[in-house]
């Protein structure tokens, strides 16, 4: 059995790794009997953790929210996810927690170990930030939806969809994932009666309701993927077209996103394949990716092109509408 100071450490990482532990769990765990637990509980509260019990045969404990934040325990691995997760908040991801995510990695960073420290520092020598250009989410709202998650709480929201409609929203939330330089929510829709994927930037106003739920299984192997098939679903149609793009690869699909159908042909150029319900969406992605292109087999294509170049041209043209207009131009009184 550990020593009293070192299980009362383990007993606190316990506790702040799940939200709630059955009492016998949590002695079983810690390898003591289910009175040393109440004595090691005990301890804690008087060190100022805030930790509630519940009696019965359902009971067990949990941390509770205390006046202030008590000290964190985390292991190596956690600590260099934290300051690594602290250094990218830092640089404006998510919007409203720059300066306070700064001031956070600095006492990380001052209590670190030296080798936890050096990897921190190897990582951040060899990742190269990408500029944000995609809506920011604000951390209030980050926080909101990702407790729902971990509790396993229905969260009730407005949601403003592609098109400009707004509904409002119940849910069971699963996951939270961060895609294409935007952040979704992955969760089973109860009016919908199915799964869904939501976008933050367009989610306002979460609540959590405060009513647990049993999680339901996820129709694939994880949230990442189902959202990733979600968004390839909406951009996928019966008119395929295929189109040389003449740029590397990994830029193409920092524009398009992942959902791109790309296929590398040299170190210069690739090829782009998109399935659309219409060559209007076609055209739009292929000109988003701010690269020169050629078209291989895109019907319609073209010639839909050809037609926005002209009304672009006319549109710009200095003097153009005025030339239309003919001699009526002139016969203004003044």
């Amino acid at each position: 059995m550990a020593n009293t100071s070192s299980r009362t450490l383990r007993l606190l990482s316990l506790l702040q790794h799940h939200r709630f532990w059955p009492g016998q769990d949590l002695a079983e765990k810690l390898e003591v009997s289910l009175r040393t637990l109440r004595r090691d509980v005990d301890r804690l509260r008087e060190l100022g953790y805030p930790v509630q019990a519940t009696r019965g045969s359902t009971g067990g404990y949990q941390l509770a929210a205390g006046a202030s934040l008590p000290p964190l325990v985390v292991d190596d691995e956690e600590a260099v996810a934290l300051a690594i997760g602290l250094r990218l908040a830092a640089q404006g991801s998510v919007t409203g927690i720059e300066e306070a995510s700064i001031s956070a990695l600095a006492k990380v960073i001052q209590v670190m170990p030296g080798k936890l420290r050096r990897r921190v520092e190897a990582l951040r020598a060899v990742t190269v930030p990408a500029t944000t250009n995609g809506p920011l989410v604000d951390a209030e709202l980050l926080t909101t939806v990702a407790q729902s998650c971990r509790d396993q709480e229905r969260l009730s929201f407005s949601y403003t969809a592609q098109q400009g409609g707004h509904s409002e929203r119940l849910v069971e939330p699963h996951r939270l994932v961060s895609l294409g330089q935007r952040w979704y929510l992955v969760a089973y829709d109860l009016d919908r009666h199915d799964w869904r994927s939501f976008r933050l930037d367009r989610l306002r106003l979460p609540h959590n309701t405060g009513v647990r739920f049993r999680p339901r299984e996820l129709p694939a192997k994880d949230a990442a993927s189902y959202l990733q098939n979600s968004l390839n679903s909406l951009a996928s149609g019966p008119q395929q077209y295929r189109l040389l793009m003449h740029a590397p690869l990994e830029s193409v699909r920092e524009k398009l996103g992942d959902w791109a159908q790309l296929s590398e042909r040299s170190e210069a150029s690739c090829e782009l394949r998109i399935s659309a319900y219409s060559a209007d969406w076609a055209a739009f992605a292929v000109l988003s990716s701010g690269a020169d292109f050629e078209l291989i087999d895109a019907p319609g294509l073209a010639e839909l092109l050809d037609d926005w170049t002209e009304r672009i041209k006319n549109s710009t043209t200095p003097g153009t509408n005025d030339a239309r207009q003919g001699d009526s131009v002139g016969t203004v009184a003044l």
